[in-house]
């Protein structure tokens, strides 16, 4: 008889946002009337810039004539667009990444979770609390925890940062010494972010404790603040201890198209071991590359024309932001983020769990959000909202929650 890989039964339930998904198909079953408006999952609405179709449009007219057809592609990536990263995205802000250090992929959340298999199982990994579930899923899966703790609230083995309301929901270093930690600024779910000088810290204690950053910048490109940190590469020292991961979802709308890419630093040495050369194995054994005509796309993004759309774009989302963010203050809620990153991050008001207020927006104001408890065990009492909707639908899920809120 086959066995099946046991580490998949510690994991709790379905993944957070397929029950989300399920709780509204049901309410929407039972309700065909209802005009559901969904400010939870972080897909955005905007449609894909002008020079994004100019250069999609070429690409597939490429695609169509023997001289330009391309098959399979470096799976690294294109030089053009890998070329184009390190250039925009790294040298114009004084990181010395190189190109060859760039690897292309088709989303961020693919190489959050595969980049573990590259590090031992024995591995003690610390992560945030609240936390992209991700991050905690893929190294339950592998099996470097133990079972989920009811008492805890998470499981056993794992080191857990816990980010709470009064030390402004950053972590602190850990106790107890990880191999692995998993730092994403602007966070996901909080919106909060961290100084450079407090994100040299964390360098500089990684680098001391021989212990390896993951470091998720999904999110950069809705920094508004001076003194935030664009990239971990702007720490001295960085280089030698941190793995960093951005996505084209959010600051190019690209959740459709999927492109992303992970940068492992050469200088990243583990007993003589580098994992640049482990990722780049096994980047060619289990991927193909991102298309030729996504990549294009990609390429577009960094261009004087798509620059300046996608400034609009992001400014469009942050101003949903403010509106969010402002409207609930004023309605009496408490309110983290959506100053450096497109999440509201707000309290649950007293008396209800952050599963109970969901069930109290979808069932009386039709409004759709992510109990924060589905981040982490810091997450409970704690709701968060995208300003990934349209304008339109964002100011009318403000006024519902406003009322809900009047209501009460």
């Amino acid at each position: 008889m086959y066995t099946i890989n046991e580490h998949y039964l510690k994991l709790q339930g379905s993944y957070l946002f397929s029950t989300i998904a399920k709780k509204v198909a049901d309410y929407q079953q039972s309700h065909p009337e209802a005009r559901i408006i969904r400010l939870g999952i972080g897909d955005v609405t905007r449609p894909l810039v002008p020079a994004i179709i100019e250069a999609l449009h070429k690409a597939v007219e490429e695609m169509g004539t023997a001289e330009d057809f391309h098959g399979y592609g470096p799976e690294q990536g294109y030089a053009f667009l890998r070329e184009c990263i390190a250039r925009h995205d790294y040298l114009s802000r004084g990181c010395a990444v190189s190109a060859e250090e760039i690897f292309v992929s088709d989303g961020a959340k693919q190489d959050v979770g595969n980049i573990q298999e590259i590090f031992g199982l024995n591995n003690k990994v610390a992560v945030c609390d609240p936390v992209y579930p991700v991050y905690v899923d893929t190294n339950v899966m592998a099996g470097r925890t133990g079972a989920f703790s009811e008492k805890n609230g998470g499981y056993e083995g794992l080191i857990y940062l816990k980010c709470r309301e009064e030390n402004g929901f950053a972590p602190e270093l850990p106790e107890e010494r990880p191999d692995l930690i998993y730092l994403c600024f602007p966070n996901n779910p909080t919106g909060m972010t961290i100084t450079k000088e407090d994100l040299q810290k964390w360098v500089d204690y990684a680098n001391a404790q021989g212990s390896v950053i993951l470091y998720d910048a999904a999110y950069e490109a809705y920094i508004t603040e001076e003194g935030i940190p664009h990239s971990i590469y702007e720490c001295e020292g960085a280089k030698r201890c941190a793995i960093e991961f951005h996505s084209f979802s959010k600051n190019a709308g690209f959740t459709g198209l999927r492109l992303g890419y992970t940068v492992v630093p050469r200088e990243l040495v583990c007993n003589g071991v580098s994992p640049h050369e482990l990722w780049n194995r096994r980047h060619g054994t289990k991927y193909n590359g991102a298309p030729y005509i996504v990549q294009r796309a990609g390429e577009a993004v960094y261009s004087k024309e798509g620059q300046a759309q996608l400034k609009e774009q992001v400014a469009y989302y942050m101003e949903n932001a403010r509106l969010i963010r402002e409207g609930l203050k004023e309605a009496g809620f408490t309110v983290y983020g959506g100053v450096n990153a497109p999440y509201i991050w707000l309290k649950v008001p007293s008396g209800r769990s952050s599963w109970e207020f969901f069930d109290d927006l979808l069932e009386k104001v039709q409004v759709v959000g992510t109990p924060g408890t589905g981040f982490g065990q810091a997450g409970e009492g704690y709701f968060r909202l995208t300003a990934f909707g349209t304008r339109e639908n964002t100011l009318k899920a403000l006024e519902r929650i406003r009322g809900l809120k009047a209501g009460d």
